[in-house]
C-alpha cells in the first residue's frame, strides 16, 4: 500500500515531477552543482518517489518503476552519440582532419572568408548525415588549424562552428541525436515516427537563412582572444632541429629555389652538413641535397609535429626498437612510431646535465626517449643538435612512449611541462580509420542497419584495429552527455504517466486562447526555444514532445507540424552554452564566456524563429 493513500497519487506525482523540473531548470542554469550531479540527483529523486508513490496502471503494476526511469542509460541515440564521439576520436588521431583545414585554405586560394565560408558550408553538410556533436568534435581541430593558417584567433571561428553543426542537424532524421529522441517520444506515444527526410525542406530553409549569420556576421561579433594553452603549449617559440636526408626521403636530391629549400616550409635552415662540411644560407642553385647529408633548422613544435606525420624517421637517424617497419605502396622503406607522446621539459638550474652533449649523456638510453629539438632564448644557433651543449633553461622538444614521459616527472635533472604533452597523431592507421567510418555513414545511409547498429559497429572496428586503445575511447566518451540524457529521459517518462503533458497543453491552449493555428504553433516554438537554452536541448525535446501531441490533438491539427517545432526548437541553444553539447565543445577552445553566447546567439534564435513562422504554417497549410 502507498505511504501515501490518502492522496491522488497521479496528481501528486505529476506536481512532484514539476517540483523536480525546476529546481533541475535552477541547477543546470546557475551550475552551483555540475551537470552530472545534478542530472543523478535528478534521476535519484524520480526513483525514490515513484517507489513509495506508484502510479498504477489498470493491471495494477507501476509504470514508473525502475526499469521505465533508468531506460534512459539504454537508449539508442544515447548508445549512437557515444559511438560517433569514439569514431570522431579515432579521426582526430589519424591526423586525416588537419588534411581538411589544407584543402579548405587551397579551395579557398588563401582568402580567409572564403576558405571560412567553405568550412562552414562542409560542416552544414556534414551535420545533415551525422550526427553533429562528434561532427564538432572532428572540426574542432580543422578550425583551430585553419585559424592557424589565416592568422586568426580560433574564437572567431569556434562558436559559428557550433552553430553552423546545429542549423545543418534540422535537416535530416540523423544530423541531431535531438531528432533521433523526438521520433522514439513519438512512436512511444502512439504516433508515427519521423522519416530520414520528413522535414528536410523546412529545415533546409531554416539552415541556409541561419548559415548566412553565421559566416557573415558572427565573426565580426566575437572577440578575439589569445587562448592561454597555446601559449603554454609553446606558441612561436623556435626549437633546433636536424633533419636526416636518407635514401627514398622527400629532400635526397632537393634543390634550393631562390637561396632556400621549399621543401622545409615553416622551417628556417641554419645550416645543411654535407660530408662533414657546413654549409650556410643562402644557397647556390646548383647545391643539392643528398644522402647522409643532416639539415639543422629551427622552428616551432606546430611545424616539427606537422613534419613528423610525412617521414617521421626523418628526425631519428639511428632507430630503435619502439620503431615499425613499413612498405609503401612503391616499395620505398618507411619507419612508422606506435603510440608515442610529444612533451617539453627544461634543463633546472642544478641539473647534471648542464655542460654535456645529448651523446655524452647517453640521453636516449637513460630516459628511453628521443630529443626532437633544442630551444635557446635570445642565441642563434648554428651546430648540430647533438653538438650543443646543455644550459639551464633550454627546453627539450622530447617524444617517448607514455610511461617513458611520465617518468620524466621525478627526475631532478629535467622539469617535465606538463601541460605540453601531447599525443603524436597515428598517420598509419589513416586508411583503416576512413575506411571504416565511410563506410558506417554508408550502411546508415543506405538503411542497411539503423545507424545505432552501424555506429557501435564502427566504434569496436576502430578499437580492434588499434586506431584508439580503451583508454582514449573512454575518455572521447562525455559523461555530461550519458547523465543529461538518461535525466531528461526519465523526466519525459514522469511527465507523460502523471499527466502533467496534457496538463501544460491545456494550459497553454488557455493562453493563446481563439488564436490561428499559425500564431499557436509560431509561440509554441518559441517556448520551446527559449527554454532550450535554459536546460538541454535534449530534456526540452523528451518533456515538450507530448505537450507538442497534447496541443495537436486539443486544437484537432495535426500532430506532424507541432513535433517537427520541437525539433527545430529544441535545437535552437544558440543563447547559452549550456543548452548544447557542441555550445560546451566549443567553450574551451575558443575561450568564451556566457554572455558571448547571448550576446551572439539570441539574434540567430530570433532569425530562426522568424523564419519558421513564415515557412512552416506555408509548408503545412496552416493558415
Amino acid at each position: 500500500m502507498s505511504l501515501l493513500a490518502g492522496f491522488d497519487p497521479v496528481a501528486l506525482g505529476m506536481w512532484v515531477t514539476f517540483a523536480v523540473i525546476v529546481v533541475a531548470l535552477v541547477l543546470y542554469t546557475t551550475e552551483r552543482v555540475s551537470l552530472e550531479l545534478t542530472s543523478l540527483g535528478v534521476i535519484c529523486v524520480l526513483l525514490v518517489f515513484f517507489h513509495f508513490v506508484p502510479v498504477r496502471d489498470d493491471a495494477g503494476r507501476n509504470i514508473l518503476d525502475p526499469t521505465e526511469l533508468l531506460a534512459g542509460f539504454a537508449n539508442p541515440a544515447l548508445l549512437t552519440v557515444i559511438a560517433l564521439l569514439v569514431m570522431g576520436e579515432g579521426l582526430a588521431r589519424t591526423g586525416i582532419l588537419e588534411a581538411g583545414a589544407r584543402l579548405f585554405f587551397r579551395f579557398g586560394r588563401g582568402n580567409a572568408p572564403v576558405a571560412i565560408a567553405l568550412a562552414f558550408l562542409a560542416v552544414l553538410v556534414v551535420s545533415g548525415f551525422m550526427n553533429n556533436t562528434p561532427v564538432v568534435v572532428i572540426f574542432i581541430p580543422i578550425m583551430q588549424a585553419l585559424a592557424s593558417r589565416l592568422g586568426q584567433s580560433p574564437s572567431r571561428l569556434m562558436m559559428p562552428l557550433s552553430f553552423a553543426s546545429i542549423l545543418g542537424g534540422m535537416v535530416t532524421l540523423i544530423g541531431s541525436s535531438t531528432n533521433l529522441l523526438v521520433s522514439g517520444m513519438l512512436i512511444e506515444l502512439g504516433e508515427d515516427g519521423f522519416s530520414f527526410f520528413q522535414f528536410a525542406v523546412p529545415g533546409l530553409a531554416l539552415a541556409l537563412v541561419g548559415v548566412i549569420y553565421v559566416i557573415f556576421a558572427c565573426p565580426k561579433i566575437l572577440p578575439e582572444r589569445a587562448l592561454l594553452a597555446s601559449a603554454i603549449a609553446g606558441g612561436g617559440r623556435q626549437f633546433m632541429a636536424e633533419i636526416a636526408v636518407f635514401e627514398g626521403s622527400k629532400f635526397n636530391g632537393m634543390r634550393p629555389t631562390g637561396g632556400f629549400f621549399p621543401g622545409l616550409k615553416d622551417m628556417t635552415v641554419r645550416v645543411v652538413i654535407q660530408n662533414e662540411e657546413s654549409f650556410f644560407p643562402p644557397f647556390d642553385d646548383s647545391f643539392a641535397l643528398g644522402e647522409g647529408d643532416t639539415i639543422v633548422v629551427a622552428a616551432t613544435r606546430t611545424a616539427l609535429t606537422e613534419a613528423l606525420k610525412g617521414e617521421p624517421e626523418q628526425f631519428h637517424p639511428e632507430l630503435g626498437a619502439d620503431w615499425q617497419r613499413f612498405e609503401t605502396e612503391d616499395g620505398v622503406q618507411r619507419w612508422q612510431v606506435g603510440n608515442q607522446i610529444l612533451a617539453e621539459a627544461m634543463v633546472t638550474p642544478a641539473s647534471r646535465l648542464v655542460g654535456q652533449t645529448l651523446v655524452q649523456i647517453g640521453f636516449r638510453y637513460k630516459y628511453h626517449c628521443v630529443v626532437l629539438g633544442i630551444q635557446r632564448r635570445s642565441q642563434m644557433i648554428r651546430a648540430r643538435v647533438t653538438e650543443i651543449r646543455l644550459e639551464p633553461g633550454d627546453v627539450l622538444l622530447i617524444q617517448g612512449r607514455e610511461s617513458d614521459i611520465r617518468a620524466l616527472r621525478g627526475d631532478s635533472d629535467i622539469l617535465l611541462v606538463e601541460w605540453t604533452a601531447s599525443e603524436m597523431p597515428a598517420v598509419h592507421h589513416a586508411a583503416s580509420t576512413m575506411a571504416i567510418f565511410v563506410g558506417v555513414i554508408a550502411v546508415a545511409a543506405l538503411g542497411v542497419m539503423p545507424i545505432s547498429i552501424a555506429t557501435l559497429v564502427g566504434a569496436g572496428l576502430m578499437l580492434a584495429t588499434g586506431v584508439l586503445n580503451i583508454r582514449q575511447a573512454t575518455r572521447a566518451i562525455d559523461r555530461t552527455i550519458v547523465m543529461m540524457i538518461a535525466a531528461a529521459l526519465a523526466l519525459g517518462s514522469a511527465l507523460q504517466a502523471t499527466g502533467g503533458a496534457e496538463f501544460l497543453a491545456g494550459l497553454m491552449l488557455a493562453v493563446v486562447g481563439e488564436a490561428s493555428p499559425a500564431v499557436i504553433l509560431s509561440a509554441f516554438f518559441l517556448l520551446v526555444a527559449v527554454l532550450a537554452n535554459v536546460i538541454s536541448t535534449k530534456a526540452t525535446a523528451v518533456l515538450f514532445t507530448p505537450i507538442a501531441v497534447g496541443i495537436a490533438n486539443g486544437t484537432g491539427l495535426p500532430v506532424e507540424p507541432f513535433a517537427v517545432a520541437v525539433v527545430f526548437a529544441a535545437n535552437c541553444s544558440f543563447a547559452s552554452p549550456i543548452g548544447y553539447q557542441t555550445n560546451l565543445l566549443v567553450m574551451a577552445p575558443g575561450n568564451y564566456r556566457f554572455v558571448d553566447f547571448v550576446r551572439v546567439g539570441t539574434p540567430l534564435l530570433i532569425i530562426v524563429w522568424v523564419v519558421f513562422t513564415f515557412v512552416a504554417p506555408w509548408y503545412y497549410g496552416l493558415s
